[in-house]
């Protein structure tokens, strides 16, 4: 069977995730406008079973559905004041599971017109001026799934994961010189090294599984989709989580297109407060998320 188009029915790889975020806000008057993405996406891999949001004071809301990525946008106006958001959902994961050696890249020519976009330089990753580099680490490998590891190893050796050491303007150039970042920075770079020799690759946000206690609570985290043999597979260049323990909330170019919260006034916050659980029950078919040597993807 040709790769990449045998979904895996091993019950053993089916996740099943429980997540809570709350949101804190102080709104001046005359009050602001949000936009928000921080709900767990609902796609054909990953289903929110169940789900539940309370807003406080209780405000009317918009909300929009994006069909290609199973993105969910909420819209609301508050006024002056204080402004709560609680959010919880379960979500099940039923990764496709495939070998790393039937794994291809695809030719350009060949492409899908919805993914020509993830091979362009976007904002924060620059792709049109990492080429030389790109060409020369990367361009003599043997192209399939194993080079993109090789470019997420090349990423993860060379920088280092140091908390406050980037702000909203950092780049993946800016990364590239500076050697440290968070996992927005890892994802940036490793994509643009990726488009760099025209393999699309794109930016997700989401809550991950299994990080070490030492990095600090839990939090919203970005990781990498490459698109190889007709289907977009999981990295962490960062690599705190296994794959297996990502839930998708936002998809996008980059950092740019995927922010949980859109704020237009002026308004105080405070940092998101984020839980994560894995439910571990063989009995159920759902096992903790772990380290695994297949590739993974939970998007088609």
């Amino acid at each position: 069977m040709p790769a990449g188009t045998q979904r895996s029915t091993n019950k053993q790889t089916m996740i099943r995730l429980q997540l809570s975020i709350a949101l804190q806000y102080t709104i001046a008057a005359p009050g602001g406008d949000f936009i928000f993405n921080f709900q767990a996406a609902q796609t054909k891999h990953q289903r929110v079973v169940s789900e539940h949001l309370e807003i406080s004071p209780p405000l009317a809301t918009e909300s929009c559905f994006d069909a290609e990525h199973g993105s969910r946008y909420l819209r609301l106006r508050a006024g002056a004041g204080p402004l709560a958001l609680s959010y919880s959902a379960t979500a099940d994961i039923d990764h496709f599971v495939e070998s790393p050696q039937r794994v291809a890249e695809t030719p350009v020519a060949q492409l899908p017109l919805a993914v020509l976009p993830y091979l362009y330089p976007s904002r924060y990753c620059q792709s049109d001026q990492l080429g030389r580099l790109a060409t020369r680490e990367f361009g003599q490998l043997a192209q399939g799934y194993g080079r993109v590891q090789a470019i997420q190893q090349w990423v993860r050796s060379r920088t280092s994961f140091v908390s406050g050491s980037s702000n909203a303007s950092t780049s993946a150039l800016d990364t590239l010189v500076s050697q440290v970042g968070v996992c927005r920075e890892f994802a940036h770079l490793m994509i643009a090294l990726c488009r760099a020799i025209n393999i699309p690759a794109r930016f997700v946000t989401g809550i991950d599984y299994g990080a070490d206690p030492i990095l600090g609570p839990p939090d919203f985290h970005a990781y990498v989709e490459v698109f190889l043999s007709g289907r977009w597979y999981l990295f962490d260049p960062s690599g705190i989580s296994p794959p297996m323990g990502l839930i998708r909330i936002g998809t996008g170019r980059d950092a740019a297109d995927v922010s949980f919260a859109t704020i237009f006034g002026t308004v105080i916050f405070s940092s998101p407060v984020i839980h994560i659980e894995a439910v571990n029950d063989l009995a159920g078919g759902f096992v903790a998320p772990r380290h695994c040597d297949e590739a993974l993807s939970s998007m088609v």
